[in-house]
């Protein structure tokens, strides 16, 4: 069963009495050591008495040692195994500069100086702000989905997160003294971090206590209001309770089956995101009146379920059966509401007692170490060791309201291809896995990479090839004159390692005339452009989505290879500043009157898209009515060449702004040959969530050409996969071709 919180024993004076707190902790845990824990209270203790002589304490006055007695205490109702305890014990000391992470090694043993090390880590999230959304290095970001992604590259022992849960636990109990603004600051991070994260975990008992003590510090008149609703008419609830309680002990007696009925308690937290949510007023929140049966066997619950529903009538759309579906954190039990008596909302939950210690304890309900024949402890299995459950870390963003779906991101980069920093400013950027100072100097403006000159990180300075890690603050040293090294390109002195860095210090390196590229940037820019039927662009509201100052610096950019000019070509779409040749003069028939059709300005003709340019949403396009009144849509281009086999004039034609299709469009491939390639290419398209509806490869000594018709839903779509193809390995080219 669940464990009950045991109070910390007291002596006269009203300090911790040591040996009766661990002789009661080792009563509750027979393979405990009691010298060990014995030991790591003693040294927590000593360590705080040092730091009060030095007046080092903690500026907030709060005592390191007894909250590592709280954390040990919240541990042990968690069932964490030995050196967990011990790790909660000094952790706070530790935090606090008490004692040192090398002298808990030596004392304790490298588990439990590894422990403390990754929740160290770990408290580098409470650096992040929140906002919802923000420009982060020329770059909207969202806080909250960094600081999830960091959180999964943080921890790899589920004793680490546990460890992380009861330090802010406590540290939310204590707040209680601290100015408003740091109690609302941690209640945020709380909220929006680690409440969920308990939940994921399944532990039920500490999420609610989470929820509801930051809910009274973010809407302290909401909380007092539901607050005092619920205890307006507490005693006439309770006394409705035992009488609910009382039939039901009454029904199942009858029928033999062994049961504990309890009141069920009210969560302020979730009786207001209920009404928010579903727009209803306190009286009709169900279960403000509720009791949970526990039972011995799942086939009980049903037969208990038909106990209720015969005495009472059931809610409609009420009832879930978490058994058969477990949640995704592993939550079983039966939910039903019914009219109860004197015709008032009752919620009842039914489960077994081994799914009621699952959902109050959740992964640590597994949290098990075996004996072996020979009295000493094994390692736990990996399933219960290992956090299994970042899969379901994915879904976070459903508990906590984001509009924007990662799942896709978090499958590509969390884990171990990606390392999240924090800038000088807190905020937080994903990087490659041993990405350097170098790298993160050129990640924040190519001057700062091109006047780098040293580097901070958590504030030592480093060598400029050291390889930053998830958490580290780096702070970059810029010197006056632009002067990238050239021994930053040697792959073997690893000061640079990702493509942005490299290509930059390599353009900067071998600029050539600013003028010559300035020339060539403009003339590929526009050859791009005029491929894709766009004869004119104003240019100066393209500027403000490059984020380029003038124009010639955006052209050298392109010249230079600095920028790719598939993102400049996005960048004219977006900014829809695109316009067409005046060579074309087009008549404009008035628009169709099916509000589903892709094309506009059809009237009441059938059309069908040709197959020799195959124009996509995004395409200039325009129309030749055929000797069967259906009007092919070829691109602009496409067209022009084509002028002198029609007799009609061509019609202007535009895209509807939203279409839901696919379109076919066939492109080519050149790559040097090798094994994998076709197969790293096809991952890619999979990864765009793209169609492949034929493949053809054509070998050419040492290179091939692989053509494919692919599917997709517009221009800018095409040109992001095949930006993407581009950067496969051994991919020479990548590019859209006629039919």
């Amino acid at each position: 069963m669940v464990k009950v919180r045991a109070e910390q024993p007291l002596s006269t004076d009203g300090s911790v009495d040591l040996s009766m707190w661990v002789n009661q902790l080792v009563l509750r845990n027979p393979g405990f050591d009691g010298p060990r824990l014995q030991s790591a209270c003693e040294l927590s203790e000593r360590a705080e008495e040092r730091a009060i002589a030095s007046n080092t304490i903690w500026a907030e006055g709060h005592s390191s040692f007894r909250i590592g007695l709280d954390m040990a205490q919240i541990l042990d109702e968690l069932g964490v195994d030995e050196d967990g305890i011990v790790a909660g014990i000094v952790y706070r000391a530790v935090r606090e500069n008490q004692l040192t992470l090398n002298h808990i090694r030596k004392q304790f043993g490298g588990q439990v100086a590894t422990l403390i090390d990754g929740v160290l880590k770990m408290a580098a999230i409470s650096n992040i702000q929140f906002a919802a959304s923000e420009r982060v290095l020329g770059q909207t970001q969202d806080q909250k989905e960094q600081a999830r992604r960091m959180l999964v590259t943080l921890v790899d022992d589920v004793r680490v997160a546990l460890l992380k849960l009861a330090d802010r636990t406590c540290a939310l109990r204590e707040i209680a003294r601290g100015t408003p603004e740091k109690r609302v600051r941690l209640a945020r991070e709380i909220v929006e971090i680690y409440a969920p994260l308990a939940h994921r975990l399944g532990i039920g008992y500490l999420k609610w206590e989470l929820e509801d003590i930051s809910f009274r510090y973010i809407e302290p008149v909401a909380y007092q209001r539901i607050a005092a609703m619920l205890d307006e008419k507490r005693m006439a609830r309770e006394e409705y309770i035992h009488r609910v309680i009382i039939e039901l002990r009454k029904q199942l007696r009858f029928l033999k089956i062994e049961s504990t009925i309890e009141g069920r308690a009210k969560h302020i937290f979730s009786i207001w995101r209920k009404m928010r949510e579903k727009g209803i007023p306190f009286s009709e929140v169900y279960d403000v009146r509720a009791v949970r049966i526990l039972v011995s066997e799942p086939r009980d619950c049903y037969v208990v379920m038909g106990v209720v529903h015969q005495l009472w009538r059931n809610v409609p759309k009420e009832f879930d059966d978490y058994i058969a579906a477990p949640k995704d954190n592993g939550y079983r039990s039966l939910h039903t509401a019914v009219v109860g008596p004197e015709g008032k909302a009752l919620e009842v939950q039914i489960r077994t007692h081994e799914m009621h210690e699952e959902a109050e304890l959740g992964v640590c309900s597994h949290w098990r170490y075996k004996k072996v024949e020979s009295g000493e402890e094994e390692e736990p299995e990996a399933l219960e060791r290992k956090l299994h459950w970042l899969r379901q870390v994915l879904d976070w963003q459903a508990e906590v309201g984001d509009d924007t779906d990662v799942t896709g991101e978090f499958l590509n980069e969390a884990g171990a291809d990606r390392i999240y920093v924090f800038t000088p400013d807190g905020h937080v950027v994903d990087m490659t896995v041993g990405a350097t100072p170098v790298d993160f100097a050129y990640r924040v403006h190519t001057q700062v990479g091109h006047k780098c000159r040293g580097a901070k990180v958590n504030g030592r300075v480093v060598p400029l090839h050291t390889a930053l890690a998830t958490g580290d603050k780096v702070e970059i040293v810029v010197g006056e004159e632009e002067e990238p090294r050239r021994e930053w390109l040697y792959p073997h002195l690893g000061y640079a390692i990702t493509s942005r860095a490299r290509a930059q210090i390599r353009a900067w390196l071998g600029r050539r005339a600013r003028e010559k590229n300035i020339a060539e940037g403009k003339k590929v820019l526009l050859v791009q452009l005029s491929h894709l039927g766009i004869g004119q662009v104003d240019f100066g509201d393209v500027l403000i989505e490059t984020d380029f100052e003038t124009l010639d610096d955006m052209f050298a950019s392109v010249g230079s290879g600095d920028r790719d000019v598939g993102d400049v070509v996005d960048a004219v779409l977006n900014a829809g500043v695109a316009s067409f040749g005046e060579q074309l003069s087009l008549p404009l028939i008035e628009d169709a009157t099916d509000a589903d059709a892709a094309i506009v300005g059809l009237g009441d003709l059938n059309y069908e898209i040709s197959s020799c340019c195959q124009p996509v949403p995004g395409d200039s396009i325009a129309g030749a009515l055929g000797s069967a009144d259906i009007v092919a849509i070829h691109r602009q281009d496409c067209l022009q060449g084509m002028l002198e086999e029609f007799n009609a004039s061509p019609i202007k034609l535009s895209w509807r702004g939203t279409i839901q299709r696919t379109f076919p469009v066939n492109i080519a491939v050149t790559a040097v040959d090798r094994q994998g390639l076709l197969y790293d290419l096809c991952g890619t398209l999979l990864s765009e969530n793209t169609n492949v509806r034929s493949v053809d490869v054509e070998e050419q000594q040492t290179k091939v050409v692989i053509r494919m018709t692919i599917e997709v839903v517009g221009l800018n779509r095409l040109l992001r996969t095949l930006d993407r193809m581009a950067r496969v390995s051994n991919v020479l080219t990548a590019h859209r071709i006629n039919g």
